[in-house]
């Protein structure tokens, strides 16, 4: 066997060996690319669900808020002139004071 022969043998094998590498290299890199992109898309659900709860929990707080303003505007009219008398009208299941109270079994 003469040296070219072995130099070219010896040359085929580096040769292999880079191919080997860099397949490995784009192996890993196909990997994180699709890591990556797994990941983006999973944020991307979650981004979503997250955008639909807010919007459901914005939705709760409008309605929530109307009844409060309700609520504030009914409890402000009791401490105005007549509020006692307007409470008081509106308590249709208190007995009038001239009545007894009468217990069914």
């Amino acid at each position: 066997m003469d040296t070219a022969t072995l130099a070219s043998k010896l040359q085929l094998q580096e040769q292999r060996r880079e191919m080997l590498c860099s397949f490995l290299a784009l192996a890993m890199k196909m990997g994180l690319l699709s890591l990556g992109l797994v990941s983006l898309v999973r944020l991307c659900f979650a981004y979503q669900q997250r955008l639909e709860r807010h919007g459901e929990v914005s939705a709760l707080l409008n309605v929530e808020s109307v009844k409060l303003k309700g609520l504030q505007k009914r409890f402000d009219n009791l401490f105005t002139i007549g509020g006692e008398r307007r409470l008081m009208d509106e308590q249709d299941q208190w007995i009038a004071p001239n009545r007894l109270r009468v217990i069914w079994r």
